[in-house]
């Protein structure tokens, strides 16, 4: 489903049942996964690859060097960068960053990721955080800059880890260590 006030433009790869709301725009080249759901005035520039299931929110923006994976969730008005310095008078399009939102990660509403870092597995970025380097999986981060106050599971819950480093989600049941201050899921 693509709305009528939608701009896609020719040669951008859109898989099916994802749907692109009003007055978005996806420039040629971009790559959509399956069953994506792109809100309301999106901008997705041309090189950027975003995976299967993601939701993307209303008024982001998605510039060239970003790859979202699967199941990503980007809230209202995230931020993305891709050049560390920018100005006006000065063309570095030759220095853009990848920025690389792993799995199931969440970015909060408002938040801003400052190109050139990679947001780890299931990490969640709280709204309004600017993130500023990498964040491992699991992690859960918030401020500005951006400095982790925790870890959250798959379902996005805070984890309380015991006095030998394991920690069960409420939700789900699934089980997590903590070890080395890396966080993994138990099978």
């Amino acid at each position: 489903m693509i709305h009528p006030t939608a701009v896609v433009e020719e040669g951008c790869e859109i898989g099916e049942g994802s749907r692109i709301w009003h007055f978005s725009h996806l420039m040629t080249g971009s790559r959509i996964g399956r069953e994506c759901h792109i809100g309301q005035n999106v901008f997705i520039a041309s090189g950027v690859v975003v995976g299967n299931r993601v939701k993307i929110q209303n008024n982001v923006s998605l510039y060239t060097g970003v790859i979202i994976e699967d199941e990503v969730f980007l809230g209202p008005s995230c931020v993305f960068t891709n050049v560390r310095n920018p100005r006006s008078a000065i063309n570095r399009k030759h220095q853009y960053q990848a920025t690389l939102v792993k799995q199931g990660a969440t970015i909060g509403a408002n938040a801003t990721i400052i190109c050139g870092n990679e947001i780890g597995v299931y990490a969640f970025i709280g709204a309004g955080a600017v993130v500023t380097h990498r964040v491992p999986d699991y992690a859960l981060m918030v401020g500005c800059p951006a400095r982790q106050i925790g870890w959250v599971s798959a379902f996005g819950h805070r984890l309380q880890f015991d006095g030998q480093g394991q920690a069960i989600c409420p939700e789900s049941g699934e089980r997590y260590r903590l070890i080395n201050g890396k966080v993994e899921k138990i099978s």
